[in-house]
């Protein structure tokens, strides 16, 4: 289909998702302050594609170092790992990422600068491989939860643009498929950055996955009238007790689910457990700027001088969450037990 990142060696190369789905265009980050750039404008998105991409940047940043020694590559190490670390605070991944490369680097170590700097940027191409891998293991569980002629419901976009490839709540979808099952995708727009409308109608019509696209406040009503059958979403950080943060708009669509007694899934990776937090109310949430709510394309849609919040995600409720799916199987609640459970596992569940 397409690459949401790769590596050339001397450059971490992006799809560009602002600019989708009217032009397919790939930025070239040669440095890691052009990748720090682009998590933070939102040239690439989604929790898992994040720490993949901080991941290769740090491993940019030290090969092009010019270090002579371990102690001034530690030294760069700390400053292109608190650029990463400064992009956005709400995905987990991100620092999940930053801790395993910090990791690595002590490993390694031993042997000196350059298989320091060698084995880092091999560590951050297999993280991208072994996302691949993940969702393309979550979908399989996953697929086993929608029926054959399903109508599913989905928020943002949590697809191959959101990861390195394949997607996870996506990849639920795609595996859905590739079983023999018939699914209809409804897409809700997602606003104000209108990931839905944007990348996933993008992502399934290019795989030949009918989708619906509805505005965000379209979704009570269909559910009333008995046309969504499931909700599946991706997720940014889900805290030990099930409370799962994603793309904002996804409390409203998990409370309209719950009255009408339709499933909530969410799809994740273990990277994505917050294990440390005991639920959703300790996570940070990104307010991005304003203007992506008061203009659309460059153009201001909103009265000048009023007040506008721009808050990135919210918080789900374990009570509202059916199960979490991970690349290790299902767990449903109590989801203080089973998380930790899941989390160490590598087996179904």
């Amino acid at each position: 289909m397409f690459d949401t990142i790769r590596w050339d060696g001397d450059a971490v190369v992006l799809i560009d998702q602002r600019y989708l789905p009217v032009k397919e265009d790939y930025l070239a980050c040669r440095d890691a302050g052009a990748v720090a750039s682009a998590i933070t404008d939102m040239v690439v998105r989604g929790a898992p594609a994040i720490g993949v991409t901080a991941a290769l940047g740090i491993a940019l940043g030290l090969k092009q170092s010019g270090a002579k020694d371990l102690e001034s590559l530690r030294e760069r190490m700390e400053e292109v790992c608190a650029l990463m670390a400064g992009t956005r605070p709400t995905a987990v991944n991100l620092f999940w990422a930053i801790d395993r490369m910090k990791r690595r680097f002590e490993e390694l170590s031993e042997g000196g600068l350059e298989a320091v700097v060698e084995g880092l940027e091999r560590e951050a191409v297999a993280m991208r491989a072994e996302d691949i891998d993940i969702n393309r293991r979550m979908g399989a569980h996953g697929a086993a939860l929608v029926p054959d002629g399903a109508r599913i419901l989905t928020h943002c976009n949590a697809g191959a643009l959101a990861t390195a490839g394949y997607g996870t709540a996506l990849g639920m979808m795609r595996a859905a498929v590739e079983a023999g099952k018939k699914i209809e995708v409804i897409a809700d727009e997602t606003r104000p950055f209108l990931q839905g409308a944007r990348l996933t109608a993008w992502e399934l019509e290019r795989d030949n996955i009918p989708v619906t696209l509805i505005t965000d406040n379209m979704a009570g009503h269909f559910m009333a009238r008995g046309e969504i059958d499931l909700v599946i979403t991706g997720s940014d950080r889900i805290a030990s007790n099930g409370d799962v943060c994603n793309k904002i708009g996804t409390y409203s669509v998990a409370v309209l689910a719950k009255e009408h007694g339709i499933p909530f899934y969410a799809v994740a990776p273990v990277s994505t457990f917050d294990l440390s937090i005991a639920s959703g109310k300790e996570i940070p949430i990104e307010e991005r700027p304003l203007e992506e709510v008061s203009h659309f394309q460059g153009v201001r849609v909103a009265p000048e001088g009023i007040t506008i919040r721009n808050p990135a995600f919210d918080v789900t409720p374990n009570a509202m969450v059916t199960a979490i799916i991970c690349e290790n199987g299902i767990a449903r609640a109590p989801y203080s037990e089973t998380l930790r459970r899941i989390a160490k596992s590598e087996q179904a569940a």
